[in-house]
């Protein structure tokens, strides 16, 4: 049994001159006389129920205002059991920061989308390993696999295009990815492989960095983030001034569905927020019959029995007061 205010028990102490004063007020009022002999005083029959029961009200009032005392600490039961596996998820999370991730068509632009959406993913995700790698002209891990979610968010707020060279080598990005979590001992291995373009840079294609994940068991979801036909980018002219111009959507589809496909994992296409939205959502269902994590914890307040016995208490020294102890003062 646990207690919500502990702080309440040191009111326990209060019973000590409680009880003090009763017994010198006892002694105080009791009479004395010397005789030559207490015979007569220890026949049978001379001590009555009376008086053996004279000191129980006392008795019961001082546990009644202990148990009061426990019932402002608040008892509390806990009944918990944990049955979790550490067969995890391990998750690594490819991101493309290219220039043309600034696109208007999501809001408030691609790349504050997606570092939106992945933030509420991570956070719906507790039990598993999660890390981070980023991409454009060339490819680096932002941060390893972890289950330090706080510190794994705070690395993603600090994501901006133009971190490294402009560029969309997807190839090289999964790769990094791929290396990242190769090793693991995880049964479950995913890469979430999040992109705009097409690949245009790099010394890896990307089937072939698909080829690997497959080889270490690694599953990979891809996601084309972009609406369909053109979107507004914003172009900074000379002086500061942004001007939004309506820039053409290339997104190589078929080289992502060929990607998921090798790997057994799937293509998504997001054009906007919701849709981005629903697509981690379907990943997060899909992937968490793969975990197996049960936790149950249960406090249970204990203050309702103690108060029917408190109650039960007082009632019965009310009853020896106006019955057996009527006539004792």
């Amino acid at each position: 049994m646990t207690f919500a205010n502990p702080a309440y028990l040191f009111l326990l102490i209060l019973l000590a001159p409680l009880i003090a004063a009763y017994v010198w007020k006892l002694r105080r009022s009791q009479a004395s006389m010397e005789m030559s002999s207490s015979e007569a005083f220890a026949q049978p029959g001379m001590t009555t129920a009376k008086v053996r029961l004279r000191h129980l009200p006392f008795v019961l009032r001082m546990v009644a205002i202990a148990l009061v005392i426990v019932i402002l600490a608040r008892p509390q039961s806990t009944d918990s059991w944990q049955n979790s596996s550490t067969e995890g998820i391990d998750i690594m999370m490819a991101m493309d920061i290219s220039g043309s991730m600034l696109a208007r068509d999501l809001r408030p632009d691609r790349l504050t989308a997606a570092k939106n959406v992945a933030a509420s993913f991570i956070n719906g995700r507790p039990n598993d390993n999660i890390g981070l790698v980023v991409f454009s002209g060339e490819s680096f891990t932002q941060c390893p696999l972890t289950t330090d979610h706080a510190v794994l968010l705070n690395l993603f707020k600090d994501i901006q295009s133009g971190m490294i060279e402009d560029g969309t080598a997807i190839g090289v990005g999964l790769a990094n990815a791929v290396s990242r979590i190769k090793d693991s001992q995880a049964k479950s291995k995913v890469i979430i492989l999040l992109t705009d373009g097409s690949n245009n840079r790099g010394e890896i294609a990307p089937v072939t960095a698909a080829e690997i994940a497959r080889t270490f068991g690694i599953r990979v979801y891809t996601i084309g983030v972009g609406t369909q036909g053109e979107a507004p980018y914003p172009f900074r002219l000379p002086g500061g001034t942004i001007q939004m111009q309506m820039v053409p959507v290339d997104i190589d589809e078929p080289t992502l569905q060929q990607i998921a496909s090798i790997t057994g994992g799937q293509y998504f296409r997001a054009t906007n927020n919701s849709s981005l939205k629903s697509i981690y959502a379907e990943i997060d269902k899909m992937e968490k019959t793969k975990i197996s994590v049960r936790e149950f914890s249960k406090k249970q307040e204990e203050y309702t029995r103690i108060a029917l016995v408190v109650l039960g208490l007082l009632l019965i020294e009310w009853l020896l007061r106006i019955t057996i102890l009527k006539r004792i003062p």
